[in-house]
């Protein structure tokens, strides 16, 4: 039977997290983690209830309160950081570099009329760290972009940028069904406008606008619908309207 206490622990207010990740970084235990979008408790046992991960939250969604709930218990959760590389891994995906950001606001005009404005508003941009939810996506026209049609893509920045939520993933490379999952995630979530695809002419690369399509007809979303396709050379080769 387990012993159960009353003493201080986390406790998250879903409404509020954004999932930036923040927390997640921030517990040292490895208490926290991102489950679908949000953070989550793993375990009442690795929580120390000494809130270093409270102040790291830009939402306010965590506080400490005092409950009845299992003992910290250092044994196990010294136990569970030995495993942090292997077994930890989704845990630990919240990492600085995925907290959620809006770029917006302090984006300036080039001083070099010879450079082009950077026109991303948002960040992270890879769909797998985009949390569904997210602010930035609500009310927004989303082009989720292939991995390479920057590289190829001359005015991706003032075309495709601009005025638009951005997602980014390989339809290749990365895990496609993860990314059919996620992007549903997103549609059903956000209030979003409408979605364009963008990828490379090369066949694997129009999996990408499968992806979005079926996205689409899972979330039973019905909105405005693009696909856009670059050449290697670097110019747009077609475009289509609706699913």
């Amino acid at each position: 039977m387990t012993t159960r206490t009353l003493r201080k622990i986390i406790q998250i207010d879903q409404d509020k997290c954004d999932g930036c990740g923040n927390c997640v970084t921030a517990c040292a235990e490895g208490a926290l983690a991102l489950v679908n979008g949000k953070a989550r408790l793993v375990s009442e046992v690795y929580c120390d209830g000494l809130a270093a991960c409270v102040g790291k939250c830009p939402q306010d969604a965590l506080h400490i309160v005092e409950r009845e709930s299992q003992a910290f218990d250092e044994e196990a959760t010294n136990q569970r950081l030995k495993e942090k590389p292997a077994a930890l891994l989704k845990t630990f995906q919240g990492c600085p570099g995925s907290a959620v950001r809006d770029l917006s606001r302090s984006r300036t005009a080039s001083q070099d009329s010879g450079r082009q404005s950077a026109m991303l508003s948002h960040w992270p941009v890879q769909l797998a760290l985009v949390p569904p939810g997210a602010r930035f996506l609500n009310g927004t026209e989303v082009v989720l972009i292939a991995d390479c049609v920057p590289f190829a893509y001359p005015n991706l920045h003032a075309d495709f940028l601009k005025d638009h939520s951005v997602l980014v993933a390989c339809p290749k490379l990365d895990d496609a069904e993860a990314h059919l999952e996620k992007l549903t995630e997103i549609l059903k979530a956000g209030d979003i406008r409408s979605l364009a695809v963008v990828h490379m002419e090369v066949p694997c690369c129009s999996g990408l606008a499968y992806i979005a399509r079926e996205a689409l007809k899972k979330s039973g979303k019905d909105i405005p619908f693009r696909e856009v396709t670059i050449g290697v050379k670097g110019e747009i080769k077609a475009e289509v309207e609706g699913i």
